[in-house]
Parts: structure tokens; sequence; C-alpha cells
């Protein structure tokens, strides 16, 4: 794609960036073939191609966004499927972000629309303030129909009906290995995971534990920023990024930590990119240390050795988009699963967004409801009794619109090693 960017323009890192981006782009539009909101919408410029003319225009004119801009964009889910299927590997992503961030900035949005956005950054990060919110949602859920605007009763819709008790395995401490040590990993706890389903670190904890590794919730850790990054707020990001750096890091610099371990794949998308985020700050050899040894959950323990076991159950495996396309981990979830025992089966069109994407089914819920069905659909085609997820914002999307249990992959690799049975799969039957 052919650019006019000034000298000027260009002397700004991000606008070389973009530039680079831009530019390795064919208009071949193979990306459309993959795009979900393509595919819902039918709008060109609801597409990755449509998308990246109208971030050129914006970024080229150096003029504030305008309202149809902000549309479109607004509209990505930044599922990346477009970067799974590009022939020329345009980074889309961190075009996007770009994009994202200069809205941020020159952009002013209606007066409800920045009322949601600042609420949902000052709760769903904290799990304190998300837990209250989620009390206070359930006692609003009656008055749905009262709230003046779709995305209030989205919010209502989507939280869950039962609120965990805060798990103490959250707190800052050390889990010794059972038997010998193999590995000393840090576990990133996030942040809306612990106040939606506390079970999941739980059994990470258990299972990694079990298989030789020393696991350290480290002081200081919080957010990794992704929520934020995603509505464009920069700064915002970057400190709840370099807060994770810098917990990490004193665990590297005190007794060494062989990875960092990540349970929720939007999480590890961002944590993964931390030192490009940092490239250009005092930070950057930190970050990418840490961006280094940052592992999904999956990637970890197909390192190390899970026992073969015999589990009688057909599960339903959702590849979420932050794993197979931000991480391009496709095959470890299901050959654990498998090695496990358990029967694994996929959906059809699998590479396609479920719809949850961070604040995205809360922001957009008529589109996000669209692709929340067509994925339920094509899942419950496959007649599992079990839903697996590597992500909490899919899980919670998923169980919305299904009655078969969703689950996280690490808590059926628990139980199958070992641990209990996860309480999400109800009692088990009776025998005559």
């Amino acid at each position: 794609m052919q650019t006019f960017f000034t000298e000027s323009q260009l002397a700004e890192p991000g606008i070389a960036e973009a530039n680079d981006i831009l530019r390795a782009c064919v208009h071949c539009g193979m990306c459309t073939a993959t795009c979900p909101t393509y595919q819902v919408l039918g709008d060109e410029l609801d597409s990755p191609r449509g998308r990246i003319y109208l971030i050129k225009d914006m970024l080229e004119s150096g003029r504030p966004a305008d309202e149809r801009t902000v549309r479109h964009i607004d509209r990505c889910l930044s599922c990346l499927a477009c970067m799974t299927t590009c022939p020329s590997g345009v980074d889309y992503m961190h075009l996007v972000d770009h994009a994202r961030a200069h809205i941020e900035k020159t952009y002013r949005r209606p007066v409800m629309d920045r009322t949601l956005r600042w609420v949902l950054a000052r709760i769903l990060p904290y799990p304190g303030r998300f837990r209250l919110a989620l009390l206070a949602a359930k006692v609003g859920r009656p008055f749905k129909g009262l709230m003046p605007d779709k995305r209030l009763r989205a919010m209502l819709d989507m939280a869950p009906k039962a609120i965990p008790p805060v798990s103490r395995n959250d707190d800052p401490q050390v889990f010794a290995a059972e038997g010998e040590r193999k590995m000393r990993v840090a576990l990133m706890t996030g942040c809306a995971q612990k106040a939606l389903d506390t079970d999941i670190n739980d059994a990470t904890i258990r299972l990694l534990t079990r298989l030789g590794c020393e696991v350290v919730i480290a002081r200081g850790m919080g957010c990794c920023g992704a929520l934020v990054h995603h509505m464009g707020k920069e700064d915002e990001a970057h400190r709840a990024a370099a807060r994770n750096i810098r917990a990490w890091m004193a665990e590297i610099g005190g007794e060494g930590l062989d990875a960092i371990v990540i349970n929720t794949s939007g999480c590890g998308t961002t944590v993964k990119d931390y030192g490009h985020m940092f490239r250009l700050d005092a930070l950057a050899d930190d970050a990418a240390r840490v961006s280094g040894l940052a592992m999904d959950v999956t990637e970890l323990l197909a390192r190390l050795d899970l026992p073969e076991g015999d589990m009688d159950m057909r599960v339903a495996y959702h590849a979420a988009c932050s794993l197979q396309h931000g991480q391009k981990i496709t095959d470890h979830p299901k050959a654990l699963l498998r090695r496990a025992g358990f029967e694994v089966v996929e959906p059809a069109d699998s590479h396609l967004c479920c719809g949850s994407a961070g604040t995205y089914n809360l922001m957009q819920p008529e589109i996000s409801a669209e692709l929340k069905a067509r994925k339920v659909a094509t899942l419950e085609a496959r007649a599992a009794e079990v839903i697996a997820a590597g992500n909490i914002g899919c899980m919670i999307q998923i169980g919305s619109g299904t009655g078969t249990p969703v689950v996280h992959t690490v808590e059926l690799l628990d139980w199958a090693t070992g641990g209990p049975r996860p309480e999400k799969l109800g009692p088990v039957a009776s025998v005559p």
C-alpha cells in the first residue's frame, strides 16, 4: 500500500511503525474471509482491509478522528484472525492499537460512551471493585427493562448469577512443588478472573505443583493492562504493565523464574507484547525479559510430564482467539486433553471469534450476540458433555448462551491427574 506521510510525521516512532505496517498490505482481501464482523455486517469498512484504509487516511491527515472512522474501528474485535490469514504478514494488531490510541487522544466521544468506558476502566481491572459491581448487577437485573442504554442492559445480562468467594490462593505467596522441584514459575492470577471464577487459579496451582513446579504469586502484580490498552488508554495500560514487570523482575532477581505462567489467553497475548510496548522506555530490557518468560499454561504443561489418563468424556474445545491467533498456540490444549484421556472434538469455523473480546460484548452487544449464537450453535452441534476453553472471557460469553458446562482446560487436566471434579460439571449421574 502506498503511503504519503511527511518527513516530520515519520519522525514520530508510532507513525513510522504504522507506515511500515501499512506498506506491507497488498490489498488482497484474504482477511475479509476470516473477519467475524465482516461476516456479520457485510460492510467493507468492517473488514481488516477497510479498517486499514480508514486508519491510513486518519493518520496521514493528521486530523482528529471522525465519527465514521471511530465507529468502524470500535467494531473491530481485535480477534487477530486476519493476521493468521494474511499472506503478507501485516501486523494488524499494532496498527489498530495505534489507531485506538490516536482516537482516544483526538476524538470526543458522546457522553454516554465516555461514561461507560470510564466506568469499565475503573472497575473491571480491580477485583474488589468488580465484585461489588457484580453484586449491584444482581440487584439491578430485575430492572433491566428500565435501563436507557442497550449496553447497560448487556452488562446486567453478562453478570453471573453466583459470585464465588475470594480465594486466598490469589494472595502473594509461594506454593511448594510436590516431590522434586523441576521448575520455579510465577502465576499471573489476573483481575476479572479473580472475581468471576476462582476455580481456574486454584486448579492451575494444584496441577502445576503436582507436576513439580514451585508456584509463586508475586507481590505487587495486578491487571495486565489489556482492557485499557484496547480502549486506547496507553498511559493507564503502561502503568499496569510496569507494575507487573517490576513485580516479576523482583522474583527474577531473587530466586529466579523459569517461566511466567498465564491461564487467561487474553492476558497472555498482552504480556507477551510487553517488550514491544516498552521498546522505547527505560523498562525496555526488563519488559523484553518478562515477555520472553511469559507462557500460556498449556505451553508449560506441554514441557512437563503430564500423566496419561483414561477420562471417559467428550469435550468440545473452543480455541480462544487470543490463544490461536494472538499467540499462535493451536495444538497444545487439544493434545494435553487427549493425553489425559478425553475425547476432543472441535466446532465448525473454529477460527471465528465467540464475540467476547474483552469488553466488546458490553460495548457492542448486538454484534457480540450474533457471534455468540453462531459459536454456541457450532459447539452444541458436536454433542459434547463439556466445553473447554483457555480464556475466562470466552467461558463467560459461551456459558451465557448454552446449557452445556463450560470449564477451563486446566480444570479438566487437574481433575484427570488427581484433582477434584469441576463443580461446573454438576453432580455425577447415578447408576440405575
